[in-house]
């Protein structure tokens, strides 16, 4: 299986922006956490940042191309207003989850809505870091019942 995770806007500062809300652990560090769950159930993953939404758009496209089973995605900011990244999503058929490692829910009412998140699989949120394994687990459940 192979496995890619998405990060927008600023979550490459995961470890140094807001460690009250977020964490301490790094960017890195977290991906580091999610390659060894990807090499514990035999997958491979490959890791994509950008503050910028084009770029995003085009990760997710090249995914298509590229015949990823499943993506982790943490839009970031873009989460509450991106269309445009809702719509590559939408398009090129492959299982999403979405992740947040603060509960969007439970914060500024800008965050509580979500517009990519109905066109993923499903929605992890509050749970730290831990939420990206979480994803990965999901999306095997997801593929392996396809």
């Amino acid at each position: 299986m192979k496995f890619a995770v998405i990060n927008g806007p600023n979550i490459n500062f995961f470890g140094i922006r807001e460690a009250s809300v977020y964490g301490t652990k790094t960017y890195a560090e977290i991906n580091e956490i999610i390659s060894k769950k990807a090499v514990d159930i035999g997958a491979s993953v490959s890791f994509f940042q950008s503050n910028h939404e084009g770029a995003l758009i085009d990760f997710i496209q090249s995914c298509y191309y590229d015949k990823i089973d499943g993506v982790v995605i943490n839009p970031g900011a873009f989460t509450h207003y991106s269309y445009a990244l809702r719509a590559a999503i939408a398009s090129v058929d492959i299982p999403f989850i979405e992740v947040h490692l603060s509960n969007i829910h439970k914060r500024e009412e800008f965050r509580h809505k979500s517009v990519t998140a109905a066109v993923c699989t499903g929605q992890i949120c509050g749970l730290g870091h831990i939420g990206y394994i979480l994803a990965i687990e999901a999306l095997v459940n997801t593929i392996r019942s396809e």
